[in-house]
Parts: C-alpha cells; structure tokens; sequence
C-alpha cells in the first residue's frame, strides 16, 4: 500500500447496488485500499445478498428506503466529514440522500446510476460518473436532464460512459462484465481519488 499524509489520504465509503454486499464492492474497498486510501462498505440489507436483480429488489422493498438510508447514515459516524461518497447502482441514491447534510464532503462518486444533485450542493465539489451507455436503467433523457442538472448546480462534474458493457459493467459476476471498461473505471477512479483534498 502505498504512504501517503493525511492531506492526500482520501476516505471513501461505497454503498453497494440493489443486489446487497457482494464481491464487487469488497474488491472496489481493496483497490482503493491498495492505492493508498482508506475505503469502507457498508452492509446496508444486514446479510442479505440477492441471486437475481429481482430478488434485490424485493429485499429493497422489505427492508424499506427510509432504513436503508438511515443504516448508510450510522455507518459514516465516525468517519471525516470530508469522506468521498461512492454509489454502486442503487447506492448512488444512498449517496443522494446523504449529501444534503455531507456539505464537508470531499467528493462525489456515481457508479452505474445518476441520483438528485444536492440542492445545497457546493461550488466546485469534484464528482464523477461513470455510466454504460446505453444503460437500461438509466434512459438518455433522463441522462440529458441530469447533466443539465449538473451544469446548473456548479459542481465540478467528469461524465464518463462506456459503450458495449451492461448495467453493471464493472461485476466480474454478471453477463454484464466488461473487462476493458471496467479497467478504466478504476484507473479513473483512483485519479479522482488521488487528486481530492481530504483536508477539509
């Protein structure tokens, strides 16, 4: 793991997608790790890991939103007011109920989902989204409003997306894999980590 002072140490916390805690994000925490930053993910279903995308919604159903966001929000106490919030999928509308009262925060991470931009959001504020294109999840016109979004709210927005791969490209485990983009997510991602100011 590479040394790095407090300053250029980022922590980043990743909230898993609909199908609850899985490799994906436990992998996403190593590399992360293994760049030189602190990472973290959250069981937010409580053990439950879904075998089908529908299954995973029903567990989301269950569980209800109100208390999957409130589990996300017990498990950032305790940690830096500047941590990075990082969404797989559905995790990035975990993200999205969190960042009204993150206004510290050092940065914002959207993996295969856009989410409400943040009212309150902060001038400047580094963001990025990486996004399958086409996305079933995500239509090109919510995509197009979304963006028109960011360019309102002042946020400092890099807007990847990756043609040929599914929903969730990245996962070594679904028929939606994508080796080439998956790799470049990560590199991606660890540029946008490396270059975030965790000093706040």
């Amino acid at each position: 793991m590479a040394k790095r002072g407090d300053s250029t140490m980022a922590t980043v916390i990743f909230f898993h997608s609909v199908y609850g805690l899985r490799a994906l994000e436990n992998e996403a925490v190593e590399r992360v790790q293994a760049a030189g930053h602190r990472a973290f993910a959250p069981d937010l279903y409580e053990g439950l890991i879904a075998r089908s995308i529908e299954e995973g919604f029903e567990f989301k159903d269950e569980i209800g939103w109100p208390t999957i966001c409130e589990r996300a929000e017990w498990a950032l106490a305790g940690l830096p007011a500047s941590t990075v919030l990082a969404g797989f999928s559905m995790g990035a509308g975990v993200v999205a109920s969190l960042w009204p009262k993150r206004q510290k925060t050092a940065g914002i991470l959207f993996l295969h989902g856009i989410a409400t931009i943040a009212d309150n959001a902060r001038k400047g504020l580094p963001l990025q989204l990486h996004l399958a294109d086409p996305d079933p999840f995500e239509p090109a016109e919510e995509v197009a409003t979304w963006r028109q979004a960011v360019d309102r709210s002042g946020i400092s927005a890099d807007i990847f997306t990756y043609p040929g791969g599914g929903h969730l490209y990245t996962d070594a485990s679904l028929p939606d894999y994508d080796a080439k983009a998956a790799d470049l997510t990560w590199k991606r991602v660890i540029s946008f980590l490396d270059m975030i100011d965790a000093s706040a």
